[in-house]
């Protein structure tokens, strides 16, 4: 009897609140401007009820001007709703969550933050889904530091949870910040919680991406120590960032892992592995796994480019082209990466007409040319000795608004060099300094490796020994062909020291500039040095031709 009455009251009860609802949404309606107090009083009849959704529907609708009054303004309006009803703490934290969350919804970070340290200041502890949304929102707009000093201040004043620690700790990483994430990590510890796969996942991914891929296999390992199971994403991070660091037997060996669990790779682990057997030339393996992964009715963009790349560099050009062709009847459209390393490709081989059909299919698709794909074109007729086709393609650039990069310039340095253009060389040269475009070590190589070439080694050596004064390291390339360039003129003196430069800086010297420098030597009489210059080229792993030997007996001979 008693339950039925009780029944009874909370249905006149939801009633009267529907009814009084309806009147003020009617009164809205028909232009009626509601006071202080009407919106106090429909607030609290929402908070108080539970209708939490409602409450912040009427505050979304106020704050963004949807509903306005001549009776008062944003401002006096949230003055007067925080400093009323104290006497009712539950509708009270309910009406600062609301305020607070209405705020992150429209995206004022700093109303937000000023309402949510108002209401901690009152005593009001907000839920941690309230916190937990407000630090994520921070985290979105790039407000790291914000949301950090947020984080910290709250620590103890607020109720957090598992996922807030992990709301942070993804901040932390995003943002390159892996001391503060491990220091998150410890404060989850302290309190007793324990992470959660999400968690390892996250701080996994943040240590592949900065490059510390044994911290990233330790905590891996701590994962499946703890119990916790390895999802899809996980393996997925700590397989890509053992490509990355150059692990492919660590890589390879999680991609096993990861299907004798059970946990079926996703596109982004196929897309991974079919790179890296491309990147070593096992085509043949990538396209068993792209099989596998077409029964399982996962291919995109990426998985197609990644196999055009890898049949493009074996100069299968003609097969990635058919496989274009199959994307499309697919519904894949090739984007401006697919034409990009097709184009690649005939230029590599020496099709040039077939890229130049290429790059007007691509353009006629509704594909702009991109500064790669003019940087591929321009290295491609330049390289078949056709500068007039190169130099309209950087007219055509630079009238879509492209600017020419350093790249642009060192490939048509390098295209002038070989056409002994000399003059040219230094007018694009002086034209990509007035570009305010500094010389990288690309550009430096193309430029020492032209002068000698030409057999001027004081040049050559001018701009080698420059390098330094705009803070550029010369690598193991420019040291070869200056190596080359000095045993060309028979200057033993200066490509040994040279070659004794390059040890000093950790470089091995290539088989020519062993065999050259070798050679030198014996022309010069110098066999003792030469047999001593032999040895150490077979300390460094390399082995000496059987032509070498003969030289360094037959100037032994002549000697005695």
């Amino acid at each position: 009897m008693l339950l039925g009455k009780q029944s009874k009251f909370q249905k006149q009860n939801q009633c009267r609140k529907t009814t009084k609802l309806s009147l003020f949404n009617s009164s809205t309606l028909h232009g009626f401007d509601h006071t202080h107090q009407s919106i106090s009083f429909v607030l609290h009849l929402f908070l108080s009820s539970g209708m939490l959704s409602l409450a912040q529907s009427l505050l979304f609708r106020l704050l963004s001007g949807r509903i306005s009054s001549s009776f008062f303004t944003i401002s006096s309006l949230l003055n007067h709703l925080t400093q009323t009803h104290l006497d009712f703490k539950p509708p009270h934290v309910l009406l600062y969550e609301s305020i607070v969350n209405t705020h992150v919804q429209l995206q004022l970070l700093e109303q937000s933050l000023f309402y949510f340290t108002e209401m901690i200041e009152k005593g009001l502890v907000p839920s941690s889904n309230s916190f937990n949304g407000f630090l994520a929102c921070l985290l979105r707009s790039n407000s790291f530091q914000k949301a950090w000093r947020v984080f910290k201040d709250m620590r103890g004043r607020v109720g957090m949870d598992v996922y807030s620690f992990g709301i942070m700790i993804k901040g932390c990483c995003e943002n390159g910040d892996l001391n503060r994430a491990f220091e998150v990590l410890a404060q989850l510890e302290d309190l007793g919680l324990c992470p959660n796969v999400v968690i390892y996942a996250t701080l996994i991914d943040g240590c592949c991406k900065s490059g510390d891929i044994n911290r990233a296999k330790k905590l891996f390992n701590e994962m499946g120590e703890l119990g916790l199971v390895a999802n899809q994403f996980t393996y997925t991070v700590l397989i890509n960032g053992f490509f990355k660091k150059g692990s492919k037997k660590d890589g390879f060996e999680l991609w096993e892992k990861m299907k004798l669990d059970g946990v079926s790779p996703n596109i982004y682990t196929y897309n991974s592995i079919m790179s890296e057997y491309c990147n070593d030339g096992k085509v043949s393996d990538a396209f068993q796994l792209f099989d596998e992964m077409l029964e399982r009715g996962l291919c995109n963009v990426v998985t197609c480019n990644t196999l055009v790349g890898g049949l493009c560099r074996e100069m299968k050009v003609l097969e990635a082209e058919k496989l274009v062709g199959r994307m499309e009847r697919a519904g894949l459209s090739p984007n401006i990466i697919t034409y990009n390393t097709l184009l690649d490709g005939f230029c590599s081989v020496g099709k040039l007409d077939k890229a130049g059909n290429l790059f007007n299919e691509m353009k006629s698709n509704g594909l702009s040319p991109s500064l790669i794909t003019y940087n591929v074109l321009i290295e491609g007729f330049s390289r078949v000795g056709n500068p007039a086709q190169a130099s309209s393609l950087i007219l055509e650039m630079e009238e879509r608004g492209i600017s020419p990069t350093k790249t642009t310039y060192t490939i048509l340095i390098d295209a002038f060099i070989r056409w002994d253009n000399m003059e040219k060389v230094f007018e694009l040269y002086h034209s990509m300094q007035k570009a305010g475009l500094e010389a990288d070590v690309c550009t430096y190589g193309v430029l020492i490796s032209g002068w000698c070439r030409k057999g001027n080694m004081k040049e050559a050596s001018r701009l080698f020994r420059s390098m330094s004064e705009v803070r550029l390291e010369p690598n193991h390339v420019i040291y070869n062909v200056m190596i080359y360039g000095y045993c060309k003129e028979g200057n033993s003196y200066r490509a040994l020291r040279l070659l004794k430069e390059m040890g000093e800086n950790g470089m091995v010297p290539n088989v020519a500039s062993y065999s050259l420098t070798t050679e030198v030597l014996c022309k010069d009489g110098k066999w003792k040095e030469a047999e001593i210059f032999v040895n150490d080229m077979i300390d460094s792993g390399l082995k000496p031709s059987v032509s070498i030997y003969n030289l360094i007996s037959k100037t032994k001979f002549i000697d005695k």
